[in-house]
């Protein structure tokens, strides 16, 4: 994959506008940069691509604030607290700003606030978008974490350093004047300065620098915990990461780089369709030869019957004509109803009266308990009966019973 990582020009974007990009490769690695108006952005490519705004440094301002108890990141009263904590430190009204909160922030604790122009956000961002150009997520080019670091940047006119850590972020101009302002540094700092500027950094502070041009920085910058679109943006970045899902999904369905994928998607498909009809079929043809050979056994033990509706009821049917014919006992006669009923029946209850038709007994004037008629049931369901009580009569049947 590659990622797209555009510098936001300072001042108002227009469609004139060359903006600063880099583009990596694999997301970590520097790959390409330059200048270009939106509509000629390079595009990235690849699975999980993106497109990152860089805030630059001389947009931002950082406050450090203490959240309230009760009031945690992600909650709808979040924005108005910190419009309440900040209104005294803002210059301008908190409408016209953009706030976005530390990551990882805690309610109860401090933490720092990042604060740029709303107006002047929104406009680069959908400067970028109506270019094909969507932005994922927004960081900025500097944020108070890690230790302590001074970058020299910009050039021989117009030198600064900024002095970033944990405790703020701290820009000045890069003068003789200005170095007493600058922290104690530790002689373990990392000191970094853009080619325009290194001499005058080497020269004001001799000590070891690092070239590191801007768009390098712009890579680290882009691996920061860091996400300005919060609050109306973040809306705005869920939007921009649907309409970048479809593309994806367009992508996958026409580009010709995709076509093996497409086809092997296909015969997959094709092939699990295949599956799925071999083994109905082959369960349809099992099921066809276990009636089959019921029907023929019907066939062989009944000769009498000519036609064959439903084997299994027909059967039974002729059991218990047989059975009826050869005088042999069964569980549905009224003999067999009674003795069941009797052996299950406490020794105080009898009804005071039988009905018997169809294989089925009721019996009237028999009171039992919840937990008693638990019992009874219980007992008949273990000779083969079920037994049922409906208003005051208990039902027995074998209905079960072949």
């Amino acid at each position: 994959m590659s990622s797209l990582l555009v510098s936001l020009p300072l001042e108002p974007a227009t469609n004139a506008t060359e903006w600063a990009y880099a583009l990596t490769a694999g997301g970590s690695t520097l790959a390409d940069h330059g200048k270009a108006r939106a509509a000629l952005l390079p595009a990235p490519r690849g699975t999980g691509a993106e497109v990152v705004a860089v805030v630059p440094v001389q947009a931002l301002s950082w406050h450090r604030v203490d959240l309230p108890r009760g009031v945690a990141p992600g909650t709808p009263r979040l924005r108005a607290a910190l419009e309440g904590l900040l209104e005294e430190q803002l210059l301008d009204d908190t409408e016209a700003v953009h706030l976005a909160l530390q990551p990882g922030a805690r309610a109860g604790e401090p933490a720092w606030v990042a604060i740029c122009d709303r107006a002047w956000l929104r406009n680069a961002l959908q400067l970028l978008d109506a270019a094909g150009r969507p932005v994922s997520r927004i960081v900025p080019e500097f944020a108070p974490e890690g230790p302590l670091s001074l970058v020299a940047t910009g050039d021989e006119e117009q030198p600064q350093v900024v002095a970033s850590s944990s405790e703020g972020v701290l820009t000045l101009p890069l003068t003789a004047a200005t170095l007493p302002l600058l922290p104690a540094l530790p002689a373990d700092a990392a000191r970094f300065a853009e080619p325009a500027v290194a001499a005058i950094a080497e020269q004001l502070l001799p000590q070891p620098w690092t070239l590191q041009q801007a768009p390098q920085r712009w890579v680290q910058s882009a691996g920061s915990r860091w996400d300005l679109a919060q609050f109306d943006f973040a809306s705005s970045t869920r939007a921009r990461a649907l309409k970048k899902l479809a593309t994806g999904w367009s992508e996958l369905l026409r580009a010709p780089a995709w076509r093996p994928a497409r086809w092997a998607a296909v015969a997959l498909l094709v092939l699990n369709v295949l599956g799925l009809n071999a083994w109905a079929w082959k369960e349809r043809a099992s099921l066809d030869g276990k009636r089959e050979a019921v029907r023929a056994t019907l066939r062989e033990t009944f000769p009498q019957v000519k036609v064959i509706v439903d084997a299994p009821v027909q059967m039974e049917r002729e059991v218990a004509a047989l059975r009826q014919q050869t005088g042999m006992a069964s569980a549905r006669d009224i003999d067999a109803l009674l003795g069941a009923l009797a052996s299950a029946l406490p020794a105080s209850r009898t009804p005071n009266t039988i009905e018997y038709g169809g294989g089925q007994l009721r019996a009237t004037g028999i009171v039992l308990t919840p937990e008693e008629f638990r019992g009874v049931a219980s007992h008949l369901k273990a000779l083969g009966y079920a037994a049922a009580s409906e208003g005051g009569v208990l039902v027995l049947n074998a209905e079960d019973v072949r």
